[in-house]
């Protein structure tokens, strides 16, 4: 092999290694910042759908009738318009259905959007307190995270 095709080479090998391949520090101390704050999306699946009506003991047609809208062919979940989510709680600063939050919330901040760069990931880290804290998050399970909703 040539020097060239050696370089050339461990050039592609780096391309493939993302820059938080050393992991990222994270740890959520239930702020609710992610929650809240500009209108967006809360991308919600048929399943993620079902729980959230079971969870809150609702036949699923009114549950979607009252919390869900639909953004082209997916569907969200609704919002105030403040941009806050419709199951937070701002008087404890909690989600009223944490445990079966959608994908898009447990995977927060491992999305694709705070992943691209280092200096997406700084963004991300003065909006929440605990991006960037805390323990070591491995690669392996912030891919297995990101992976899970593209944002």
């Amino acid at each position: 092999m040539t020097d060239e095709s050696n370089s050339h080479r461990g050039a592609t090998n780096q391309q493939q290694v993302p820059w938080y391949a050393e992991g990222l520090s994270f740890t959520c101390t239930g702020c609710g910042n992610c929650c809240t704050g500009a209108p967006g999306f809360v991308w919600v699946s048929e399943e993620e759908i079902d729980q959230l009506a079971d969870w809150l003991t609702m036949d699923r047609a009114q549950f979607v009738r009252q919390y869900v809208r639909k953004v082209g062919r997916r569907k969200s979940l609704v919002e105030y318009a403040s941009g806050d989510c419709v199951f937070f709680d701002p008087e404890t600063r909690r989600c009223r259905v944490y445990p079966v939050r959608p994908g898009q919330c447990r995977t927060w901040p491992f999305w694709d959007s705070n992943l691209r760069s280092p200096a997406a990931w700084e963004s991300t880290c003065t909006q929440c307190p605990g991006a960037g804290r805390g323990q070591v998050v491995p690669l392996e399970e912030i891919e297995r995270q990101r992976r899970v909703v593209s944002i």
